[in-house]
């Protein structure tokens, strides 16, 4: 990164006064040119003759490139014998798994829109995601189907494939996972014809050899993934061909000494665009071998560090704490490592300390680092590498991409080093959120410039040198292990409950997923708290929450404190935990030194 080929141009080129960060690029990655190419061709093309590499690895089966294009291409068959035409909607909600991949791949070939989903959404979610976006077909993972089967009839969904773990897996993982999950795991019954498995499903594709390849235009839309946007609302998010090749093109250029057979481990699910764009598509495209957790498992993370010695990993800072508290990990050499990248969350100075530390300590030559976006950009927009990664910082915006602090109030530019809500403009912007006119327009936003700015929500501001720093959020909301949670939904659900009258939820510290919901209920009057009650409350969100979403705590009270302006003062609450919190940390940490001082 920002090695400059031309001696004369690093030479003589002048100071980039308004943007600072063009001077860590050299002239060639300055004026990247990003394909107009569809994402399937864009792949296929990158992987040129090599397909004798390998594209996957799912617990230890190696899929070449070969076998995995006749996979899409059988599938993108399939999809055509079902009637699935361009534009047509084809719903995934499936974890890290190679049908997943290729089901994506399959359907833009085709020019069909893949909308992705977490397997962990609750019932009422995914069918308010088929909903909005119109969806005919799905995919699901089967372990899912007894949670799903009553919402899919209330949708448009007319075939739904069910997909196993064990599909890819080598034949005595896949006997294992049979008589042990498997066997728990309800089907359909054999006379429903809207249910299909994966194989009777891509049988389909030995039905007509004919290969259908869709001719899309960049601009058009070929993805939607799903968030709560700034506001906790959930949307989808209209992704082009265009703006999701732009994310591989880019992160090409940030992990510039990544080669050919380097291998990547993909623990990131495929619903986010954090580990579709740049966990999956780029080291697709980079001809890297892509090692596919569906689930984090600390064993296998540890067998994967182990055997595969990967070049490159992605992860948020929960997964950092879990690999330095796992004693496992005593005896793993990183010698070998290239990138490791923090993202999903912010990562504080003293933890990225004690990481770099761990890493040195296992010997690691590089230091971690950090990117940072959402997924109206569809993944990272801003990255660091050596001579930009900073403490605390979130480096600079990525090759293509522009950054500006705005006044949150009157989108005023503000100068460097002054605090204001981080905008960014690029080519990897959103077309926007899907149905969704009003919420769109509150989020990106046409400057005096005439330019298109997504407007993040984030505070921070820019030093002099083109250093990007997050400061904190504009909006509520809670990082979950790297997930997205909005206190207002939660809070929307709970108060359903006929007993509740008021609630705030807000995020605690926690010392594996650094932070999780906690509830503050008060119940109406005559109503007494009780085991009970509270049972019948993480019901209500289980059925209409995602997993992570779900109040790890409650705690009810007589009454919520108030701000002047008679608000709920949910910052006191916060206060309140951060100090019991590190009160009980202090204890725990006295305990054991008396605890060792008797030896």
């Amino acid at each position: 990164m920002g090695k400059i080929n031309d001696f004369f141009f690093k030479l003589f080129k002048k100071k980039s006064l308004k943007k600072p960060w063009l001077d860590y690029y050299s002239r060639e990655e300055q004026t990247i040119k990003f394909t107009k190419k569809s994402i399937y061709d864009y792949m296929v093309d990158e992987v040129g003759n090599d397909k004798d590499f390998i594209a996957l690895n799912y617990f230890e089966n190696r899929i070449s490139y070969n076998d995995f294009f006749k996979s899409i291409n059988k599938c993108a068959r399939a999809l055509r014998e079902f009637g699935v035409k361009e534009k047509d909607v084809v719903t995934i909600c499936m974890p890290n798994m190679p049908e997943a991949i290729y089901i994506f791949y399959a359907c833009n070939k085709i020019g069909a829109v893949s909308d992705i989903i977490h397997p962990l959404s609750s019932p009422e979610q995914v069918k308010f995601y088929l909903k909005e976006s119109k969806s005919r077909f799905l995919f699901l993972v089967d372990f899912n189907y007894d949670k799903m089967k009553d919402i899919i009839p209330e949708t448009l969904v007319y075939k739904t494939i069910l997909v196993s773990p064990k599909e890819s897996m080598p034949i005595g993982l896949s006997i294992g996972y049979s008589l042990t999950r498997g066997i728990k795991t309800k089907k359909p019954r054999l006379i429903d014809s809207s249910y299909m498995d994966w194989k009777k499903f891509m049988s389909y594709g030995n039905s007509n050899l004919r290969e259908y390849h869709a001719k899309m235009s960049s601009e058009d839309l070929a993805l939607i993934l799903h968030s709560g946007g700034t506001t906790g609302t959930p949307k989808g998010i209209m992704i082009s061909n265009y703006s999701f090749n732009a994310i591989a093109q880019q992160s090409a250029v940030n992990v510039i000494d990544v080669r050919p057979k380097d291998k990547i481990v993909t623990v990131l699910p495929i619903f986010h665009g954090f580990g579709l764009g740049i966990c999956i598509h780029t080291p697709l495209c980079l001809k890297v071998e892509t090692i596919l957790m569906p689930e984090y498992s600390a064993n296998r993370f540890y067998k994967i560090w182990k055997n595969d010695k990967p070049h490159v990993i992605l992860g948020v800072p929960t997964l950092w704490e879990g690999m330095m508290s796992n004693k496992k990990f005593d005896d793993v050499d990183m010698s070998q490592l290239k990138y490791i990248i923090s993202g999903g969350d912010y990562l504080s100075i003293q933890a990225e300390t004690r990481i770099n530390n761990f890493l040195h300590k296992h010997g690691a030559k590089v230091n971690i680092l950090k990117g940072y976006g959402m997924t109206e950009s569809v993944a990272a927009t801003a990255y660091t590498f050596p001579g930009t990664n900073e403490p605390g910082c979130i480096g600079i915006p990525m090759v293509g991409n522009n950054y500006k602090i705005c006044n949150p109030e009157t989108m005023e530019d503000l100068p460097f080093g002054e605090e204001g809500e981080i905008c960014v403009n690029g080519p990897t912007l959103m077309m926007g959120y899907l149905n969704n006119k009003k919420e769109t327009n509150q989020v990106i936003k046409i400057h005096k410039d005439g330019k298109k700015w997504l407007h993040t929500g984030d505070i921070g501001y820019i030093s002099p040198n083109g250093i990007v720093y997050f400061t904190s959020r504009l909006k509520r909301m809670i990082v979950v292990s790297g997930f997205n949670v909005y206190p207002s939904m939660i809070e929307k659900v709970i108060l359903k409950h006929k007993d509740v009258d008021k609630v705030c939820v807000i995020g605690i510290p926690h010392p594996y997923k650094i932070h999780v919901p906690k509830a503050f209920i008060v119940l109406k009057n005559g109503v007494k708290s009780s085991s009970k009650l509270k049972r019948e409350i993480k019901e209500l969100c289980e059925n209409e929450l995602a997993a992570y979403s779900i109040p790890k705590y409650i705690e009810f009270r007589d009454d919520l404190p108030k701000t002047l302006y008679n608000k709920t003062d949910y910052k006191l609450l916060e206060d309140e935990e951060v100090q019991k919190y590190e009160k009980e940390k202090e204890i725990k940490h006295m305990g054991d030194i008396n605890y060792l001082n008797q030896y």
